[in-house]
């Protein structure tokens, strides 16, 4: 059965990958590779995975009376388990998705655009990168990949050339997050497990994370030539929105991407909390001011017309995706995988650089999570191969550099991956062929520089 699963799991991932080949789309091989993978571990199991023997203990000791040994109960509660973190994912982004829209139909990023001169495809995949390796560290990669694509899509006419700048937006979203404690998912749960704390990761992650993007821009400053045409602007008799609302409705986004990580730190609720809470803050702001025009205007420039615009099916596509690696993480593949790596590799830097590559085929954060269970946090002054892992130690700082990174080597290796995949309709083959090398070439060079560092 274990087996079974792992060949559904490959052929979904083909399908994914073929896409454009076999003519389904990804959101529908995702969802039943999610779902086939599921079946056939509660139907295909009898008896509970090694890893999860002390979990199974606790929770059977919880059951109320007789219920046999409460194996599918169990593995039901597991299932649930998955999906709250999954949940928190999907409605995370379902309002990310939502802000962004609200203010792109307030013609808000007119803010940022109008301010962007130079057509020089160069220079604009400079300034585009630039501003999404900063942004990601502030709100964080999934967050700022949903903007920038936005803004491509004021800024850049050709979908080749827009796919291509998408790319290096992946690229430049995972090295932003990989250096700040909320940048990335990875970063925060090893912030969050006492691994690391956030100034080590700031100051030791910041200049890997910097080469990791550099890297591929010098590359592509030498083979990008030409000028980017950009979208022809649809006039209007009549603009619905005023300049001052533009700019209200694109501070009030720009002001709750940024409020969800401070709302998170002060409360310790999820993120999609803080998501949730200032979608709703905006939600009545846009409809206290529009409440004077009429239906039409206020139609498409509310919430409700918004929530019409968008793509559902990229929801799906990461519920399915998820749900398939979940698959994984419960059989113990995952774990199996990070105990050959500690005892087939025996060197954290060569470790980690697997685990980066590895969160290219499969979600880095359980890879992060069985890592965090694997190897535990050792005491200060520890010698030889356990003083790696004392809190701030070289194999968590790399591991934090490793697992963010790497993803960006497949469109489908990381949240930003996947979302700019859902919202370009970019095809997994020619990101494999146009992007992956480049994130490679900066994913391996920013690795060099952190060895330099600390070796």
């Amino acid at each position: 059965m274990e087996f079974l699963v792992l060949i559904i799991f490959v052929l979904g991932y083909l399908f994914i990958a073929l896409e454009h080949k076999f003519q389904i789309d990804k959101a529908a091989s995702a969802l039943l590779t999610g779902t086939i993978c599921w079946g056939l571990f509660v139907t295909g199991i009898h008896d509970v995975p090694a890893h999860l023997s002390e979990d199974f203990e606790a929770f059977k000791s919880g059951l109320p009376g007789e219920v046999g040994h409460g194996l599918k109960l169990f593995l039901e509660h597991r299932l649930m388990h998955h999906m709250e973190e999954i949940s928190n994912i999907l409605f995370f982004l379902l309002g990310a998705m939502t802000i962004v829209e609200l203010v792109d139909a307030h013609e808000g990023f007119s803010v940022i655009t109008d301010r962007i001169k130079t057509t020089k495809k160069a220079r604009l995949i400079w300034i585009l990168s630039v501003l999404t390796f900063f942004f990601s560290a502030v709100l964080d990669n999934l967050t700022t990949s949903i903007v920038m694509v936005s803004l491509l899509r004021k800024l850049v006419a050709d979908k080749e050339t827009r796919w291509l700048f998408a790319g290096v937006v992946v690229i430049a979203a995972n090295a932003g997050g990989a250096w700040s404690p909320i940048g990335d998912i990875t970063t925060t749960m090893l912030w969050i497990g006492n691994q690391l704390t956030s100034d080590v990761i700031i100051m030791n992650l910041f200049i890997p994370s910097l080469v990791c993007l550099i890297v591929p821009l010098l590359i592509l400053s030498f083979t990008l030539k030409g000028e980017v045409k950009r979208p022809e602007h649809v006039a209007v008799d009549e603009d619905p929105t005023t300049p001052g609302e533009r700019k209200l409705v694109f501070i009030m986004g720009l002001v709750g991407l940024l409020f969800v990580p401070v709302f998170k730190t002060v409360t310790h609720l999820p993120p999609f909390m803080g998501m949730m809470l200032s979608l709703g803050m905006m939600w009545v702001i846009t409809e206290i001011i529009h409440r004077s025009k009429n239906h039409q205007d206020r139609d498409q420039l509310s919430v409700i017309g918004v929530l019409r615009k968008i793509d559902a099916a990229s929801v799906l596509f990461f519920l399915g995706i998820l749900l398939a690696v979940a698959a994984l993480q419960e059989i113990g593949h995952l774990v199996a995988a990070a105990g050959w790596l500690r005892d087939t590799l025996g060197n954290v830097y060569t470790i980690n650089l697997t685990i980066g590559f590895l969160s290219a085929v499969v979600d880095n954060v359980p890879l992060v999570a069985a890592s965090m269970g694997m190897y535990d946090i050792t005491a200060m002054g520890s010698a030889g191969w356990d003083g790696f892992f004392v809190q701030n130690g070289v194999f968590w700082q790399f591991l934090a550099y490793c697992a963010g990174t790497g993803g960006s080597a497949l469109i489908i290796g990381s949240a930003a991956g996947v979302a700019v995949m859902g919202l370009e309709r970019i095809d997994f083959v020619w990101y494999l062929k146009r992007i992956s090398l480049l994130a490679i070439a900066g994913y391996l060079a920013g690795a060099g520089c952190f060895w330099l560092m600390f070796h």
